[in-house]
Parts: C-alpha cells; sequence; structure tokens
C-alpha cells in the first residue's frame, strides 16, 4: 500500500494521533470519558477474589459510585454470590442495567442464576436480560439446552427484552438463537483476533456489519469490546497503555458518530482472569485493579 493510500485507509480507521505524546493521548481520554459512554462492563471483584467467591454490596456500591458520573448502563455478569445486588444499586445511581445470569455445565447453578435473573427482572431492576455469555463459544451447553433458558425468561418477563452474549460470529453461525434474541448482544474484539491497533476501529466494524447481515431488523449492541493495557501481544495486537487509550477514543467516537451502543470492557482490572486468558487477562480496566484511573 502506499503511503498516501494508507494515510487515506488510517484516517476512516481511527481518529488522529500521531505525534502526541502519552500525556497528550491521557489527557485526551480524559475529555472522552468525562463526556460519557454509553455502557460499561462492571467489574465487581477486589484483588483476591474471583467468580464463586461472595461479592459484597460494600464493594458494589464503592465502585458504582467511582464509575457513576461517566455511562448510563452497566452489564453485570451473574444473578448469583452477590452479583444480584448490582441490578438493584445500579438503579439507586439511576444507572440502567444489562443483566446477565451466568450459564455453565452446572445445572443447579444455571437454574438458580435464571430464577434471580427472572426475580430481578419482575421487580424492575433488569432492562435488558441477557440469557448467558459465550456458552455456544465455550461448548458448555447445546442449543436447546439455551434455547429452553432463553424462553424461560421471555414467558416470565414479556416486557424486558431478552437477548443472548456471545462472540459475532456465533450469530451469523447459529439461526435458531439468533432469532430467539429480541436483541443482539456481540462481543467484538479485534485484539483477540491479532489485528493490528492501527486497523482495529474498520476491524471492529467489520464485526458488526457480519451481525447486522443476519440480525433481521433487530437492535444490535456491543456487549463487550476493549483492549488490554499490558501483557503478551497475540500476533499483530500488542497491549499497552498507549494503545488502550487509542482504542477506548475510537471506540467511543465510533459509538457516538454511528448511533451504536457499546458496554465497554471493562471498568476494573481484575486478576483472577489470568487464568482463562494469559498475562493480558488481568489488564483490560479503564481503572486499575485498586480502583485507579489508568489515565
Amino acid at each position: 500500500m502506499s503511503s498516501s493510500r494508507k494515510e487515506k485507509f488510517l484516517a476512516l480507521a481511527a481518529l488522529e494521533y500521531s505525534g502526541k505524546t502519552t500525556k497528550e493521548l491521557e489527557s485526551l481520554c480524559k475529555r472522552v470519558l468525562e463526556d460519557g459512554m454509553h455502557g460499561l462492563c462492571f467489574s465487581p471483584y477486589e484483588e483476591g477474589q474471583k467468580p464463586g467467591d461472595q461479592i459484597t454490596e460494600d464493594q458494589i456500591r464503592r465502585r458504582m459510585e467511582i464509575i457513576k458520573p461517566y455511562t448510563k448502563w452497566i452489564r453485570s455478569f451473574s444473578c448469583t454470590e452477590g452479583n444480584e445486588a448490582i441490578p438493584r444499586i445500579a438503579k439507586e445511581y439511576g444507572i440502567k442495567t444489562m443483566a446477565g445470569a451466568w450459564l455453565g455445565d452446572d445445572p443447579k447453578v444455571n437454574k438458580k442464576e435464571v430464577e434471580n435473573l427472572i426475580t430481578l427482572a419482575k421487580e424492575g431492576y433488569v432492562d435488558i436480560a441477557a440469557v448467558g455469555n459465550e456458552v455456544m463459544l465455550r461448548g458448555d451447553l447445546t442449543e436447546d439446552e439455551l434455547l429452553d433458558f432463553m424462553h424461560q425468561v421471555k414467558q416470565a418477563v414479556p416486557d424486558v427484552p431478552v437477548g443472548y452474549v456471545d462472540a459475532y460470529y456465533e450469530f451469523t453461525e447459529r439461526e435458531r438463537i439468533t432469532e430467539a434474541c429480541d436483541i443482539i448482544l456481540a462481543n467484538c474484539y479485534p485484539f483477540w483476533e491479532g489485528c493490528d491497533m492501527d486497523y482495529s476501529l474498520l476491524y471492529m466494524k467489520d464485526m458488526y456489519q457480519r451481525v447486522l447481515k443476519v440480525a433481521n431488523g433487530k437492535k444490535i449492541i456491543v456487549s463487550e469490546t476493549g483492549w488490554p493495557s499490558q501483557g503478551t501481544s497475540l500476533e499483530g495486537a500488542f497491549p499497552s497503555h498507549e494503545n488502550a487509550l487509542k482504542y477506548f477514543m475510537n471506540t467511543q467516537k465510533w459509538s457516538e458518530e454511528d448511533n451504536i451502543e457499546v458496554f465497554y470492557f471493562s471498568s476494573f482490572d481484575e486478576s483472577w482472569k489470568v487464568g482463562a486468558e494469559g498475562d493480558v487477562g488481568a489488564y483490560w480496566g479503564l481503572w486499575d485493579k485498586d480502583e485507579v484511573l489508568k489515565f
């Protein structure tokens, strides 16, 4: 690609950051954050905690207090082990919730998750119900099992939009699940596909367009996207403080200009995630594990 063509391509792909120092990028990013965002994935676990541990209302409130000036929505991932308090507390702060039932390979846990999600929805604390997260990607349930849980929630709370969260390409390959969703909740991660930072916004837009083609007019929400600020690179995708700043700003610009509802991943760093994702897993937050803003 010639240098002039590459310059035009990059102009379409992202904001212009060349020549800016780290301090200048941080200042820009702070302004973008202060302008507010549509949604933020809520990270409840403190240092030393992990899924399976009971979380407290105090820690939820403390973190909600930190993020409340910056987001209209949050996304929660579970309705057990204290997570069921997240939508209730969010409502106190005037924040809407996409509340998730975490489904896996344990039938007893799945039953409790769905029951609690339905209870919260009936009480008026759920603005969008997300039944499962990347269950197809992990292979924890069959399509029929997932669809049964989705139908349970839809029948119990017909006035609440019900969707399922998974990697964007799962919706292009699983017509029955796409059809069952009131709303499509697509995770879009250029990083996990080894995309160079310079082309990541175009890459994410392409992910979105692929889902759009199979959505049959249904609303699509980007339920997760983000970029790690530290860790091991993946092909052309390099985690760094500067790349995380740029990716956040590019995403918010796209969200605002194209009216795309995005839940940014994530609010706070969580060390437990290294078990599943390697060292990058601990560094997806806008705030670090000690709840200090990174910029």
